[in-house]
């Protein structure tokens, strides 16, 4: 019965998080009115037509407000939530170590670099370049520790490393080199944001993190098999094959979300521990649930980014702020054991 009332939240909770999330902004809008609206929106696209009767008595910036504003910015951050959560479960279990997320293998650093390129010297899109080099730091990463043939879990991480050290250099000589005004976009996106997510940013991320998810969501079971290492191998799997196909994966979807929103740091590590606290290690369970509460939190990490003070505040300091409190009860629970 109790699990049965634990999973019921988990499923609830980023449902919960999005009707919340349409009513929080410095323009209030009644619940009731935003049920209205989306409704009478959804109606009229699956019909091809508008409807005989309008929205009054709301008025039409209710409507411009939420399905313009509020609405695509509450899409790409659950997009993006989820697509870290996931990122973190899997990389965990493919590595077997409780303190790996998506970006262990260079992506946020490869991503950092090209931002940083095109916001202070290449006149490219930001979005583009921070996704080519986040690739690129992720296609590094993996080269480097392929060592005679093999990647193991200990020569992909201290690979990561290396990579991760060796843009962040880039990033700083850049920084170093750039005038003020672009160094302090540079510092702003590092910070993450979903301050411009709109209907473009959500059709571009929403079909590859969707397919990515659906992908390692179909082939889950396969991770309890691989969390067991290389004794793996005696059940028939090709653990290097398997775990490439899933680092790729991975890497790509964290790669589109990062190069949209910024780098937004502890989503990854800490949502896949609280699903694993709460029903265990199955990911048949894990991640389904990972991808919901990853959703539901990066929402709330965002109402609080945007309505906390009169100006916005990164969401890469929310989730971090949020994610040290509970990250430092899990090393005390847990005692760093896996």
């Amino acid at each position: 019965m109790k699990r049965k009332i634990i999973l019921s939240f988990f499923l609830l909770f980023p449902i919960f998080a999005f009707l919340l999330s349409l009513c929080i902004g410095v323009y209030k809008i009644p619940l009731l009115a935003i049920i209205k609206i989306i409704v009478v929106k959804t109606i009229e696209t699956a019909t091809f037509g508008k409807l005989s009767f309008d929205l009054n008595p709301y008025p039409t910036v209710y409507q411009t407000v939420l399905l313009q504003i509020r609405l695509p910015r509450i899409i790409a951050a659950m997009l993006v939530g989820s697509a870290l959560a996931i990122s973190g479960a899997v990389l965990q279990a493919t590595f077997r170590n409780p303190l790996v997320d998506s970006y262990i293998v260079g992506i946020s650093a490869g991503a950092a670099f090209g931002a940083a390129l095109a916001i202070g010297f290449f006149p490219a899109s930001v979005e583009l370049m921070a996704f080519i080099f986040a690739m690129i730091a992720m296609t590094l990463t993996y080269s480097l520790a392929k060592i005679k043939g093999r990647v193991t879990v200990i020569s992909l991480i201290l690979a990561g490393i290396i990579i991760n050290a060796f843009f962040s250099a880039l990033t700083s000589m850049l920084k170093f080199l750039m005038e003020h005004e672009k160094l302090a976009a540079v510092v702003y996106w590092l910070m993450g944001s979903f301050n411009g997510a709109d209907w473009n940013v959500v059709s571009r991320i929403a079909i590859p993190i969707i397919l990515g998810s659906l992908a390692i969501f179909l082939m889950r079971w396969h991770l309890n098999v691989l969390s067991m290492g290389e004794e793996a191998q005696i059940l028939g799997i090709d653990v290097g094959k398997m775990r490439l196909i899933y680092i790729s994966i991975v890497s790509f979807i964290t790669a589109i979300s990062v190069a949209h929103c910024g780098i937004i740091g502890w989503v990854g590590l800490i949502m896949p521990h609280i699903v694993r606290m709460a029903f265990g290690p199955d990911h048949k369970t894990l991640i389904p649930l990972s991808i919901a509460i990853g959703a539901g939190f990066m929402v709330l990490a965002d109402d609080v980014a945007r309505a906390l003070t009169t100006f916005e505040i990164p969401i890469g300091i929310v989730t971090t702020l949020l994610g040290i409190p509970f990250f430092v009860y899990l090393l005390r629970k847990t005692g760093g054991e896996w």
